[in-house]
């Protein structure tokens, strides 16, 4: 496909463009998309930028002289192009009143089959998007810690970036939720995302103002900067180390410390490069200082860390369910974190955080794949279908069925299970990652569901 460059001033809706500076310097969900309305025109307009990539191939606009096929317009002159004017929104609105006339009447059962079909195409579009933007920030995270040994300023003004683009996208919806996403790549990228979604996510709760939270984003995304400087086999926790081995890794604090200096990071992020291993009790490291002196963004960065390494240890030790770290977090935590922190964590979180491997009150195997932060004990929930059904016209169903438990008043969560405790045709089906890892999304609700259910 062949992108042109046209002004910004000639942008019209429908079209498919592709801004060249990429995931951080700009608002919006991806850096290629198709125009949805006049604000996002507004937007890109205030953005400062001249021209943009369109790919005339991929946009949508209304039909004019000249296009080929209906509503996509093939390339021509971008003067041209920008003069065209659309369909007005009176005789669209004339097209739009015929097209419902003539469509026949859906019965109940129709709509509500139509409605969960576009829930599923949303919740599908959902998935990929979320999958898209983990991608992008885990590279530009891995920029950040590629400048970080020549270039600790671009590392420093590329994790502000980053972090300032994942918290407009998260204020900007009314309610967010905590996607399970793939995971793949470098590990370390991914502690660090996870850690910052979890943080900001809690943050955004606690209601932090946009400094803190910003101070809080950066921290979490550096908060392991200084494993940079320590041998592999001591950067993945302390559970096996001892005498000079354990110093060793606990240098990494101190390390990171100089680290974000080098980098200009803020007061607010170095406090939690600098005390995210310090515990409520004072029994952490390095300096052994209690609740009272720690930094909240610290307080927070200090259990979603721990949480984050019961779900996916370093090599060979044995990995948590989400559902088992919450569980061990609460009960083993009360003394060692923060009291108002750890309990809006797991509010937050959930008793079945995404991830978890479940069975549901109809004995049916399920795993939790998305949460709403606000209301967190009916997830939306991926589940094995024992035997798969067959539709009345003879058409097999899938193996597995995505669910809003929210919507579903009668269907519940019964227990969390570990792999091993779910049968292996439910365990293909549903297909756990060896790691858990967690991106951000808006809550879009599934309409009509209860009289889906009944």
């Amino acid at each position: 496909m062949t992108a042109t460059l046209i002004a910004v001033e000639d942008l019209r809706v429908g079209m498919y463009i592709q801004l060249d500076g990429g995931w951080l310097s700009h608002p919006f969900p991806l850096s290629s998309f198709r125009i949805a309305g006049p604000d996002q025109i507004s937007t890109l307009r205030g953005l400062g930028l001249g021209r943009v990539r369109w790919v005339p191939e991929k946009s949508v606009l209304a039909t004019q002289p000249g296009d080929g096929p209906a509503g996509h317009a093939q390339p021509r002159d971008v003067d041209t192009a920008a003069a065209a004017e659309t369909v007005s929104a009176d005789a669209a609105a004339v097209v739009g009143e015929e097209a419902s006339a003539a469509a026949p009447e859906l019965s109940d059962v129709e709509r509500v089959r139509q409605s969960r079909a576009e829930w599923l195409a949303a919740q599908r579009e959902s998935a990929r998007l979320c999958e898209r933007q983990y991608g992008e920030a885990g590279a530009a995270w891995r920029c950040a810690m590629e400048a970080l040994a020549a270039r600790p300023q671009e590392a420093g003004s590329t994790s502000r970036l980053l972090t300032q683009a994942m918290l407009d996208k998260m204020l900007s919806a009314e309610d967010v939720g905590i996607r399970l996403v793939s995971g793949a790549g470098d590990r370390n990228a991914a502690h660090a995302l996870n850690v910052t979604v979890i943080a900001l996510l809690i943050g955004r709760t606690l209601g932090l103002d946009a400094e803190e939270l910003a101070d809080l984003g950066v921290g979490a995304l550096m908060h392991d900067v200084g494993k940079q400087d320590i041998p592999e086999r001591y950067r993945h926790g302390d559970g096996d180390l001892g005498g000079n081995d354990l110093a060793a890794y606990r240098d990494h604090v101190v390390k990171g410390v100089a680290h974000g200096r080098r980098m200009a990071l803020s007061a607010g992020a170095l406090a939690v490069l600098a005390q995210h291993h310090e515990h409520a009790d004072g029994s952490g490291f390095p300096m052994q200082i209690g609740s009272d002196r720690m930094a909240m963004g610290a307080r927070i960065v200090a259990i979603v860390d721990r949480y984050d390494k019961l779900c996916n240890p370093g090599p060979g030790a044995p990995a948590m369910t989400p559902h088992q770290a919450v569980a061990m977090l609460f009960a083993q935590g009360r003394q060692r974190y923060d009291t108002t922190v750890l309990n809006t964590f797991i509010r937050m979180m959930g008793v079945y955080p995404a991830g978890s491997l479940v069975q549901l009150t109809d004995d049916r195997y399920a795993m939790v794949v998305g949460v709403n932060s606000s209301r967190p004990l009916k997830p939306r929930v991926l589940v094995h279908n024992v035997p798969p059904t067959v539709a009345a016209r003879g058409a097999p169903q899938p193996s597995a069925e995505l669910l809003d438990l929210e919507q579903v008043p009668d269907l519940g969560i019964r227990r969390s299970l570990a792999p091993a405790k779910v049968p292996s045709a439910a365990l293909q089906a549903l297909d756990p990652r060896p790691r858990v890892a967690y991106y951000f999304e808006p809550i879009a609700r599934e309409p009509h569901a209860e009289a889906l259910a009944a």
